[in-house]
């Protein structure tokens, strides 16, 4: 397609109910892309096909670097592949705060899963997004629930704590941890884990299945003195071996597990309704920000005052609010 204006909304839209990849590809490409043209074509777009959005299951899957949670997604997608279910993999691949660059690398990492007809793998750049997510992984998430996959795994760069709004966007947070846990449960993020809803223990296998074992029991025991996120779900702690793909069909049962204790009292579809206040309420503050930081000549004026916070002249929250008064024409915001 030679422009964004060229796109045809329609076709995109037939192409992705009819489950057409090339069609998906050139859709989360056009949502991804910060043009004005493409912002319009793509929210077209996913007005279309919201009607067929919401049926799948969200899961969100985090975990510090070198936890393994590229090779546990590509074991559990294969699983659930085999269960004949279509899965959806959305790895937000960390981007260099020097360079921008960024490796997406995910589908090297999961070739088996990639080769599948029932996954689909899209790796995105975080770029300067916090919470471990890409700017436009909502938007992904619906097109990809769209296109038939049933369900959707989102795989986070492991950043700690901002990796919060993984929480707000899925159904289920799986925080996946290393085996060894003595002075490592110091030091990991309560707020992460009192937002699990599992904590699974990769690596049990080898000469490592001791040390997990005895971190997984750390961890429930962690777990007994938090305040559960739901009232129906108690959050767990679970083995798992990603190599010798043990404890998979473990971590699915808790998944519909969670699923079902939640619809039994009517809060699968609260949960669902706080994800679109959240992402409502998202937009619009990066709507504000863009329209502020965009306004004509503005910048300069902007830039000026970040000098005066930076030396030290004036505090960052009276510059706010001088910024913000000039942006409001003056208006006193005391």
């Amino acid at each position: 397609m030679s422009s964004d204006s060229a796109v045809d909304v329609e076709a995109l839209a037939q192409g992705i109910l009819a489950g057409q990849r090339a069609a998906l590809a050139k859709a989360i490409t056009l949502v991804e892309s910060t043009r004005p043209e493409a912002a319009e074509r793509g929210w077209q777009l996913l007005e279309r096909v919201l009607p067929h959005t919401g049926k799948s299951l969200r899961i969100g899957v985090t975990g510090v670097p070198g936890v393994g949670k590229s090779t546990f997604i590509e074991a559990f997608g294969l699983m659930l592949i085999e269960r004949g279910h279509r899965v959806a993999v959305l790895a937000v691949d960390p981007s260099s705060r020097i360079s921008g660059g960024s490796i997406l690398g995910d589908k090297a990492r999961m070739s088996k899963l990639a080769q599948s007809d029932e996954a689909y793998i899209r790796p995105s750049p975080n770029a300067t997004t916090l919470g471990g997510v890409a700017r436009r992984t909502r938007e992904a998430l619906l097109l990809v629930e769209a296109a038939g996959f049933d369900v959707v795994l989102v795989e986070t760069v492991g950043v700690g704590q901002s990796e919060i709004s993984v929480c707000d966007m899925t159904d289920f947070f799986l925080v996946l941890m290393l085996p060894g846990a003595g002075d490592e449960l110091q030091g990991i993020k309560k707020g992460i884990i009192e937002l699990a809803d599992l904590i699974a223990v990769n690596k049990a296998d080898g000469g490592t299945k001791i040390a997990a074992e005895a971190a997984c029991a750390e961890y429930a025991a962690a777990l007994s003195y938090l305040r559960p996120q739901h009232e129906d779900w108690q959050p767990r702690a679970l083995c798992v071996s990603s190599l010798k793909k043990r404890g998979l069909d473990a971590i699915w049962d808790a998944v519909l597990g969670q699923r079902k204790a939640l619809k039994a009292r009517g809060r699968f579809e609260t949960r669902r309704q706080e994800q679109r206040r959240t992402w409502f309420w998202a937009e619009l503050d990066a709507g504000l920000r863009a329209s502020f930081l965009g306004r004509r000549g503005f910048k300069d004026e902007v830039d000026e005052v970040e000098g005066e916070v930076v030396n030290g002249s004036l505090s960052p929250s009276r510059a706010a609010r001088r910024l913000l008064s000039s942006f409001w024409g003056g208006q006193d915001l005391t």
